[in-house]
C-alpha cells in the first residue's frame, strides 16, 4: 500500500479545497491519469496520479480542506517494484506505568496569543481548564474580553461568548477564492507598510464613450516609465527590490465567489484594441472559472477600478511582492476653478497605495502626477 499526501502546489498556501475526485475506491488508475481537482490561490488545479494501481481508500471528500502533507488517497500498487512511502514514525508513545496522585494542583494562568492589530497590545492570560472549556465550546480565545483579575479570561467569559456565537448562528467557513483572499489579505496586512495618497484627474476633455479602463491602463504605463520604482517586487526577508522592465498589470475583478486578479502582460507594448480584447477574454475566463493559474501570477502593478460599483476614494491594499496599486473611484461632475472661474468638469478620483518600505513619498507623488497628466489629455 502507498499513501499519497497533499503536495505543495507552489501557491504559497498550506491548504487546498477538494473540488472533485475523478476516481472512486476500487477503481484502477494509471500513472499521470487525473486523480482529483483542488482549488487553491484562486485557481482550480488537477493533480495527476503519482502511481499506477488500485484505489484502496480516499481520506478526504469533496469540500474538505486538507493541509499540505495530509493524506489524500491510498493505493494498492500495480507494480510490485514500486516502494511505498515510509510510514511516519510514532514519536509520542508512552511506555511503562503511569502513577496517579491525590494532590490538588492549582493551575496558573498562561499567556496565549496577543491582541493583534497595528497598535500592538498585550497578551491574553487563561488557565488550562478555561482553555479546555473554550476548545470544547469552540470559542476563539482571541475574541474573548477578559473580566478576571489581572486580565485573566474566566469560564464565565467563555460561556458568555459561546452564547453570543450561538445566537449569531453557525459559522460559515470561507472556501475557495474567498479563503485564498483571506490568507493573502492577512499576509499583506502583516507585512506591508502602506501609505495612500489621493488626487483627481480632470477628464472633461475626453470624447464621449471613451474607454475609462484603457485610459487608466495607458496612464499606469506612463507613470511606471516616469517612476520605475513603483513597477517592482520587494523581498522583505532580503530587504531588496527587483525593478521590472515590463509592466505586467493585475486587474482586480470582482465576482460572487470573491476577488480575482488576472494579468495583462506588457501593457506598454500593446495596442489599445489588443488590450481590450485581452481584458474581455480574461474577464470571460474568470466568470467561467476556466482561467489558468499562470494567468494570475507574476503581476508587477495592480489596478482596481472600484468606481464602476461606487465610492470616490479608497485605501487599496498592496499584495506582496508588488509595491503599488492604483484605485479609480466613481467619475463625477464637480465645480472646480479654471482661470479663477467656477466651472463644472468631469473628474476621476484616484487613490494610490504604495509599500513605504521601498517606495518614497516623493516617488509615489511623481508617479501619480504622471498618471494624472496623461489622463488629463483629450486623447
Amino acid at each position: 500500500m502507498n499513501i499519497f499526501k497533499l503536495p505543495d502546489l507552489g501557491e504559497g498556501l498550506q491548504e487546498a479545497e477538494i473540488v472533485e475526485w475523478h476516481i472512486k475506491e476500487g477503481d484502477e488508475i494509471k500513472i499521470d491519469q487525473p486523480l482529483l481537482s483542488v482549488e487553491t490561490a484562486k485557481a482550480i488545479v488537477d493533480i495527476p496520479s503519482p502511481h499506477s494501481g488500485i484505489i484502496h481508500k480516499l481520506y478526504v471528500a469533496a469540500g474538505d480542506i486538507p493541509q499540505v502533507g495530509d493524506p489524500l488517497v491510498e493505493f494498492e500498487l500495480a507494480n510490485s517494484d514500486e516502494k511505498p512511502a515510509p510510514a511516519a514514525q510514532d514519536q509520542g508513545t508512552v511506555v511503562g506505568e503511569m502513577e496517579s496522585g491525590k494532590g490538588v494542583i492549582k493551575e496558573a494562568p498562561t499567556a496565549v496569543g496577543g491582541t493583534g492589530g497595528k497598535s500592538g497590545g498585550g497578551s491574553i492570560k487563561v488557565t488550562p481548564a478555561v482553555r479546555a472549556l473554550a476548545s470544547r465550546m469552540k470559542v476563539d480565545l482571541s475574541v474573548v474580553t477578559p473580566s478576571g483579575k489581572a486580565g485573566v479570561i474566566t469560564a464565565t467569559d467563555v460561556q458568555r461568548v459561546a452564547k453570543i456565537l450561538e445566537d449569531a448562528g453557525p459559522m460559515e467557513p470561507l472556501r475557495g477564492v474567498r479563503r485564498a483572499m483571506a490568507h493573502i489579505m492577512t499576509q499583506a496586512h502583516a507585512e506591508v507598510a502602506d501609505v495612500t495618497i489621493c488626487d483627481d484627474a480632470d477628464i472633461d476633455s475626453w470624447q464621449a464613450g471613451a474607454d475609462t479602463t484603457l485610459r487608466l491602463i495607458r496612464a499606469i504605463a506612463v507613470g511606471c516609465q516616469a517612476e520605475p520604482s513603483l513597477n517592482a517586487w520587494y523581498d522583505g526577508h532580503a530587504v531588496g527590490r527587483r525593478l521590472r522592465d515590463k509592466v505586467d498589470l493585475g486587474i482586480a475583478v470582482d465576482t460572487n465567489e470573491g476577488l480575482f486578479v488576472p494579468v495583462l502582460r506588457d501593457i506598454a507594448a500593446r495596442a489599445p484594441e489588443e488590450l481590450r480584447g485581452a481584458l474581455n477574454q480574461v474577464k470571460k475566463d474568470v466568470k467561467a472559472r476556466t482561467i489558468p493559474a499562470e494567468e494570475m501570477r507574476g503581476y508587477t502593478f495592480t489596478l482596481s477600478n472600484f468606481g464602476a460599483f461606487g465610492g470616490r476614494y479608497a485605501d487599496p491594499i498592496v499584495v506582496p511582492p508588488t509595491v503599488a496599486i492604483l484605485g479609480a473611484g466613481r467619475v463625477r461632475d464637480e465645480v472646480i476653478a479654471v482661470d479663477k472661474q467656477a466651472v463644472v468638469h468631469t473628474m476621476l478620483p484616484l487613490s494610490l497605495t504604495v509599500d513605504h518600505r521601498c517606495v518614497t513619498g516623493g516617488e509615489a507623488a511623481r508617479f501619480l502626477a504622471a498618471v494624472i497628466k496623461d489622463l488629463n489629455k483629450a486623447e
